[in-house]
């Protein structure tokens, strides 16, 4: 008979200790999304260390969310610590697989890190996924990559792939544009570069891109007026910088 009420004790000490200890977490877990939630709201006004102080924060009390983790790649990307960046990706993705922003942010993080290959694999696991809602920029990531793996014909592949769906993506058009330039084919690279900047004109680099190809097809006054853009599109840059010395070599 004892031993009966000692194993119930027992049980109903169990059941409590395991209540306790849930509605502990679930506790940590609301504290931690709170804290998310403000670092979200600075990393939207562009305040990257008081985003990370919140993060930080809210990975002490529950490290286990894929979104903390992803929150915390971004803002490590934007302060340039890519190593700190592709870690928390990382993490993200082991929480939860398939989830395909982390995957496409650790993918941008091997490209500006110049791991080409990597940065491949990532990519084409994320246009295997059939839901994922913008697939243009994995397929001109992908065009990215294998441009500066000098391998031109995928590349080509790639951006046009991404410009089936989406024909006016400046950045596919863009580097569809720098891949002709790359395969000697300077008229569609001018084609495809002209059309890019009526949809983005504000952008010098889209400007730079174009003039390069006008002074490869030996169009030197189109050229002229596209560098003359880029300064003024962006007087104080190092693309107005390209764009000086360019001119000086027109003349």
């Amino acid at each position: 008979m004892k031993t009966n009420r000692f194993i119930l004790a027992a049980s109903v000490l169990l059941i409590f200790f395991l209540v306790s200890c849930a509605a502990n977490l679930e506790l940590k877990k609301s504290q931690e999304e709170a804290l998310r939630n403000f670092g979200e709201a600075y990393i939207r006004e562009g305040d990257y260390t008081k985003a990370l102080g919140k993060l930080l924060e809210a990975e002490k009390l529950y490290s286990k969310d894929q979104h903390l983790q992803y929150d915390l790649g971004l803002v490590y990307m934007a302060k340039e610590r890519l190593d700190l960046a592709i870690h928390h990706f990382k993490k993200a993705v082991e929480i939860k697989p398939d989830y395909t922003p982390a995957k496409n942010s650790l993918g941008a993080a091997y490209l500006a890190q110049k791991r080409w290959d990597d940065a491949i694999a990532c990519f084409k696991e994320i246009t295997e996924d059939l839901l994922y809602v913008t697939p243009h920029y994995p397929l001109s990531n992908l065009g990215w990559a294998y441009y500066n793996k000098k391998e031109y014909d995928l590349a080509e592949k790639y951006y046009k792939d991404a410009l089936k769906i989406e024909p006016r993506f400046a950045i596919a058009l863009s580097g569809l544009g720098k891949t002709y330039i790359a395969k000697g084919r300077i008229s569609e690279a001018i084609a495809a570069l002209e059309k890019t900047v009526k949809n983005s004109p504000n952008s010098a680099q889209l400007y730079l891109d174009l003039a390069d190809a006008y002074r490869l097809s030996q169009e030197y006054g189109k050229a002229l007026d596209a560098y003359s853009k880029v300064i003024e599109l962006a007087p104080d840059s190092p693309l107005a910088v390209d764009a000086k010395k360019e001119i000086k070599n027109l003349h």
